[in-house]
């Protein structure tokens, strides 16, 4: 066994196509750099069309192939799946329980499969009963679906319909009442939206929001429609011991390629709990990864084929690009400065420019220094095009030059309009703040990798398009703080958030998240990317507060 790779332990069923049971669990514990072992329940003879026979395995065979496993190695996480019938699930339990007491509790992850996705029972009702009195309380964690949930509850007197988020929570947490320690309603058969889910935030209710893009990334949504999705899957989990809901959504796939779902979360989750990770964290790695594996899998069979379990090989510290989120590069750094990001995009110079009322002092002041960092701006994209070494990336850079000097006789003819001649802007001295960002600019340019320099050059083009996006956004909504109509500054306004600078826009996310895939960085060059974007992002808000200072 790997230095660093804990032993898991699978009790479940086996899936002859290969998608679901131990199959997906044996995949999953590899993916996620684990040891797997396993302890076969049942036999079946399925596909991705359907299930064609089933054969149990005798309860004491069971029994002896988890003793076999834990009394040789040293096993840090387990899960359970298909238990088959109601002896083979005492026959679990009672070989678990007995293992606890000598040797300690070990976590577990209960998958109670008792209703198929399409609401079929797939266990006895006595069945059920041994598993909600032997199992659930060994559990660590319970993980049962909307149909699964709703049957459990009924045995237990609390007849409910789960439809909504708040349905979900609810019955999250009488579902708690049941024995384990903690519960995961997965919420695949339900439709929530964005509005449902900011309606149960409360101080007991939090919202992983991995999959939900934040405030302040206008330009991620602008340009990929399927992120502007309004529907979402959710699962709730609740820790008893602390008497909190974690909501975690994610945007609804619509994919053929889930079959084994259930068990490659279970399975993941039972990895994430033998490293000692926390619940919570588990959670969000667990569902994380099972949604990837739905999203860029390959179709397999006629049916619900498998996800692909195999989308973490390759290890990457930016999640992969997909339809859904096409810019995973760009949110990633936007996220991970999303403080000092907020602040530069919301700042007091772009608020009071939105509602009309920005001193033309400070416009000014801001609009003639603007043209001394276009000079910048222009020379450190004639660096771009010195530092690349293919034709297609040199003309990008030099026609990326012509069109700032074209850009710079329209922002002369622009200050034109507010009084400013020519020899007024080729005369105003530099500020120290504009110097300061040309000049970090172009030793970026002079040093590092070209990724870097790139890097620099997409921080203020993307920036620029997300104020310009924001404040059009603001202006749509009912009773905005946002004057577009009769606003001084419209023009600019309109130019930032307007079609031909967000093509520019376009062209610059393409041209940072396909370099990133074609040459993934590691975490020391990762962290390199991050620090200037954070750095740029420093810079532009300077600028905001030169103009407002007049300095």
């Amino acid at each position: 066994m790997a230095k660093g790779a804990p032993a898991i332990l699978t009790i479940a069923g086996s899936d002859s196509s290969g998608g679901a049971g131990i199959q997906a669990d044996l995949k999953t514990f590899a993916a996620l750099g684990c040891y797997g072992a396993s302890a076969i329940t049942a036999l079946t003879a399925q596909n991705t069309i359907g299930v064609q026979a089933v054969h149990g395995t005798p309860p004491d065979f069971v029994s002896q192939q988890i003793n076999s496993v834990l009394g040789d190695i040293d096993v840090r996480g387990m899960k359970t799946g298909m238990l088959f019938d109601s002896n083979v699930i005492h026959a679990v339990a009672s070989t678990l329980k007995e293992h606890f007491s000598s040797n300690g509790i070990i976590p577990l992850v209960c998958d109670p499969v008792s209703v198929s996705t399409s609401g079929h029972t797939l266990l006895h009702p006595d069945a059920i009963d041994t598993m909600m009195n032997e199992m659930f309380p060994l559990a660590s964690l319970i993980t049962p679906n909307k149909f699964e949930a709703e049957l459990l509850l009924r045995k237990r007197g609390f007849p409910f319909a789960i439809n909504t988020v708040q349905d979900m929570i609810t019955a999250a947490q009488n579902l708690s009442t049941l024995g384990s320690n903690a519960v995961l309603l997965k919420g695949g058969h339900i439709n929530i939206s964005r509005e449902e889910i900011s309606g149960v935030v409360s101080p007991d209710i939090e919202v992983n929001r991995d999959f939900i893009f934040d405030q302040n990334v206008e330009i991620l949504l602008a340009h990929n429609s399927a992120n502007a999705t309004n529907e979402f899957v959710v699962d709730v989990l609740f820790i008893k011991s602390e008497g909190k809901a974690i909501l975690y959504p994610r945007p609804r796939l619509v994919s053929s390629s889930t079959h084994g779902t259930g068990c490659t979360l279970s399975a993941a989750l039972a990895c994430a709990l033998g490293r000692d990770i926390a619940l919570a964290e588990a959670t969000a790695q667990a569902t994380s990864y099972t949604h990837f594996g739905i999203e860029t899998a390959s179709p397999i069979g006629q049916g619900f084929g498998p996800l692909n379990h195999l989308h973490l090989v390759t290890k990457s510290l930016i999640a992969p690009r997909t339809n859904r989120n096409p810019f995973p590069l760009t949110y990633s750094l936007i996220r991970n400065t999303s403080a000092k990001w907020t602040e530069y995009v919301q700042h007091e110079f772009v608020t009071q420019l939105g509602k009309g009322t920005l001193e033309r002092s400070s416009f000014l002041h801001f609009i003639k220094q603007d043209y001394h960092y276009l000079k910048y701006y222009a020379r450190a994209h004639a660096l771009l095009a010195a530092k690349s070494d293919s034709f297609a990336p040199i003309l990008a850079a030099t026609h990326v030059v012509s069109h700032i000097a074209k850009e710079s006789s329209m922002h002369t003819s622009y200050c034109a309009q507010w009084g400013i001649t020519k020899e007024e802007l080729e005369s105003t001295p530099e500020s120290s703040t504009t110097t300061a960002y040309g000049a970090f600019l172009l030793d970026t340019g002079l040093q590092g990798d070209t990724m870097r320099l790139v890097m620099v050059l997409a921080a203020c083009l993307l920036g620029y398009g997300e104020v310009g996006l924001w404040l059009k956004s603001e202006a749509q909504k009912p009773n905005s703080w946002v004057v577009w109509e009769g606003n001084p500054y419209l023009k600019w306004m309109e130019d930032y958030s307007g079609e031909d600078y967000q093509n520019a826009v376009k062209v610059g996310l393409e041209t940072i998240e396909s370099r990133a895939v074609a040459d993934p960085p590691s975490a020391s060059r990762y962290a390199e990317w991050l620090a200037v974007w954070e750095r740029c992002t420093d810079l532009e808000k300077s600028f905001w507060d030169m103009a407002m200072n007049l300095s």
